[in-house]
């Protein structure tokens, strides 16, 4: 984006405050309005304001009359996050240091360029990973030496379970851009099992014995760790795949945009990735949501685990109920992380004028969520009716079938 651009939307957030803040002078919205006026002068902020940042997040500078209590901090920005800049990509992490609520799950975004290698390594941790965009090539080996290589693409899944070794490396003119999500938040990037770190800390004597080489083969080896490194482009896959060992058996990668979704409707799509198509994804369960503008992620929640999210594409705006009616509103826009705490029930809403795309990941072999709509429907309808106070016939229009998106 270049200055003029920049100083644009600096100017429209900025403007969009403005008129929030006169459209709340007008007077008091009803009960349960989202952004509610502030209507009392006292609301006013004399201080210093970053108005681009309150632009960007209107329900915490006037929250909706539904809000009440407090809960934890549910949102990061990944533009809120260091950037580690290396000569092959950049990296930057969010993790229980960055988002303290996110105890179950950690996240990377990572970049390659073109030939940019991440190198040799392994984790303690599984990898579940998402493709934003370009192309990459993986490779892993498994305990019994089996050889995984894939070429994957925007949309494309990869999982490597604990102790696998492993790479990535960008391909194409522009290399690749994807998420990374591992099953432990205080997991970080900078704490993994690296070839280089290894052998370096190894007496030469020991290396010529283990790879049957001359002390001096190993010479060059580099003085530091490689990490996110140029290296040579690879060659076509197929000239790269050993052929006289055994490939794994299940493989480490998945198509997830060429599923079909799960659901789909005229308030958008959702698909949904765990181990029941994917088999190797032990640990981590996902779904890919896409609202079309105004429609809306049912209020519903998940039985199974906290979810952590990541926003594509679009704005959003997710409330959240915990016990002891603590309930808050976040808003949320592309390259965000949201964060749900187990089984608490939310909702998402597309307040954008374009398609909202986010990603729903659990630390779980399996996608489980519960629908407000469908307990009520399948529930006796005197017993919910005592509850909800609803008009007369209401319940009974209630679908009894899943509907994890609406539309506007």
């Amino acid at each position: 984006m270049d200055a003029f651009s920049r100083r644009g939307a600096i100017g429209a957030a900025a403007g969009g405050l403005l008129a929030a803040q006169a459209a709340r002078a007008q007077g008091p919205a009803p009960a349960g309005t989202p952004n509610a006026p502030a209507s009392d002068p006292r609301h006013r902020i004399l201080g210093p304001q970053n108005e681009a940042r309150q632009g960007q997040n209107p329900d915490l500078l006037t929250p909706p009359s539904t809000d009440h209590g407090t809960l934890p901090n549910l949102r990061f920005a990944y533009s809120d996050a260091h950037r580690r800049l290396e000569s092959g990509g950049w990296t930057r992490e969010i993790t229980t240091r960055e988002l303290p609520i996110s105890t179950s799950m950690a996240g990377v975004n990572m970049r390659l360029n073109a030939g940019g290698a991440r190198e040799l390594h392994w984790h303690k941790e599984a990898e579940w990973a998402f493709m934003i965009a370009g192309k990459a090539r993986i490779t892993a080996v498994d305990e019994r030496g089996r050889w995984f290589i894939d070429d994957v693409s925007a949309g494309d899944l990869w999982y490597f379970p604990p102790g696998i070794p492993h790479s990535i490396q960008g391909l194409q003119d522009d290399g690749c851009e994807f998420l990374l999500v591992f099953d432990n938040g205080a997991f970080s990037e900078d704490s993994t099992f690296m070839l280089t770190d290894w052998v370096k800390h190894v007496p030469r004597s020991v290396l010529a014995k283990n790879f049957g080489l001359p002390e001096s083969a190993f010479e060059n080896l580099p003085k530091e760790h490689l990490y996110i490194f140029d290296a040579p482009m690879p060659a076509a896959m197929q000239a790269e795949i050993p052929r006289s060992v055994e490939k794994v058996p299940v493989g480490f990668s998945h198509r997830m945009t060429a599923q079909e979704p799960a659901a789909s409707g005229r308030g958008g799509n959702v698909r949904i990735t765990d181990s029941s198509h994917f088999p190797a994804s032990k640990t981590i369960a996902a779904a890919l949501v896409e609202l079309e503008p105004g429609g809306l992620r049912e209020l519903h929640w998940h039985p199974n685990g906290d979810e952590w999210q990541y926003y594509l594409e679009g704005e959003g705006r997710m409330g959240v109920v915990g016990p002891e009616e603590h309930a808050r509103t976040f808003d949320y826009r592309a390259g965000d992380v949201g964060y749900v705490p187990y089984a608490m029930g939310h909702y998402i809403e597309n307040t954008g004028s374009g398609p909202l795309r986010f990603l729903e990941i659990f630390k779980s072999d399996h996608y489980a969520d519960i629908s407000l709509n469908q307990w009520a429907a399948v529930t006796p309808q005197a017993l919910v009716q005592a509850h909800l106070r609803l008009p007369d016939g209401a319940l009974a229009r209630l679908p009894r079938d899943k509907e994890p998106v609406k539309p506007a």
